[in-house]
């Protein structure tokens, strides 16, 4: 049965809100309950947000997770705060490029990606979450990511619509961050 909770914490502006929706809406596209929530910091960009996403074949009854399965974490602030919550053997995406010479707890499965590194190497720093997310996606194999991209060109019309192969080789890069 599919279930996952997974928390996604940033800084405002890293696009933490983005991954969630893409989510949450691919999971809508592939008929499994979901719930996305939201909660941003005082600042829009430059403070912290993060997302709480949960996606069950079974009924989703409240957005508050308390231990989530994984956690994407793109900044040091929000690993500080996440961390403890997440499970046992659990999932930690860890964004390296900006979290370094930190603790990590040794009960659950760490995946450094240094996901601002390899964005740049794309050509756009705000990349950084579809790396992470193609990162996250390998692991998880909850979806197919092709099947965010179907969400991603929904999303993405008029000017962003240049954005799409951008975001589409930064999943594969995630991807190949943790094979």
């Amino acid at each position: 049965m599919v279930s996952e909770k997974v928390i996604i914490a940033g800084f405002g502006g890293q696009g933490v809100m983005l991954m969630g929706q893409l989510l949450s809406y691919t999971a809508t596209a592939t008929e499994l309950n979901t719930l996305w929530f939201p909660s941003y910091g005082p600042e829009t960009r430059g403070g912290t947000a993060n997302c709480s996403v949960t996606i069950s074949e079974g009924n989703v009854n409240s957005p508050v997770i308390s231990t989530p399965d994984s956690i994407i974490i793109m900044n040091k602030p929000s690993l500080d705060k996440f961390q403890k919550k997440l499970k046992k053997a659990g999932n930690l995406f860890l964004n390296s490029s900006l979290v370094t010479d930190v603790e990590l707890r040794d009960d659950v499965n760490v995946y450094p990606v240094a996901a601002n590194d390899i964005a740049i190497k794309l050509g756009n720093l705000k990349v950084a979450n579809m790396v992470m997310l193609g990162a996250y996606l390998e692991v998880t194999k909850l979806f197919d990511p092709e099947k965010v991209l179907e969400i991603l060109k929904k999303k993405f019309t008029g000017s962003k619509a240049a954005l799409i192969e951008i975001n589409k080789e930064a999943l594969e890069a995630g991807k190949q961050a943790v094979l």
